[in-house]
């Protein structure tokens, strides 16, 4: 039997993560987790405090379930920090699971041309995101993107 996969997405928002992560569960009958689907439902919008990192600390048990059993799981985190991502790599290999690494890039133009689109046709239960969120958001990002060593340490891309 092959050992399960866990997807990891990696960018900023407006970078094309979720609809990767929505291809990656359809491609390989993944278990899709993405902490914005439940952070609305369970606490509304507004200052979430520490409850992003509850939620996220919820979904990875979850995750390391699914794993477990045999299940594939696309983590739609973000993961912005290189010692995130390595704390996931080993949480996967703890459980017996591939990684295989998403890192989806784009200009900060290109970011802010597909937030500013978002937000002006927002759904019930989407936030929107200002430019200066954004501007913070890659200031904190870009020193930390990953490099083409980080890259080679993902599984070889599934079918």
């Amino acid at each position: 039997m092959t050992a399960p996969t866990l997807f990891i997405m990696v960018g900023l928002p407006g970078a094309g993560k979720t609809t990767r992560a929505k291809q990656l569960e359809q491609q390989h009958s993944a278990l899709r987790l993405t902490p914005d689907d439940w952070m609305m439902p369970l606490f509304g919008w507004g200052e979430s405090g520490n409850k992003r990192e509850i939620v996220e600390a919820l979904l990875w048990k979850i995750a390391a379930r699914a794993l477990t059993l045999g299940v594939n799981v696309v983590l739609d985190y973000g993961l912005w920090g290189r010692s995130e991502r390595d704390d996931y790599r080993a949480r996967a290999a703890a459980v017996g699971a591939r990684v295989q690494l998403h890192y989806l890039d784009a200009s900060f133009d290109e970011l802010w041309r597909r937030i500013d689109a978002r937000n002006q046709a927002l759904k019930t239960g989407e936030v929107p995101i200002s430019r200066a969120q954004l501007e913070e958001y890659w200031s904190i990002f870009d020193p930390q993107r990953p490099t083409a060593e980080e890259l080679a340490l993902s599984e070889e891309s599934l079918p």
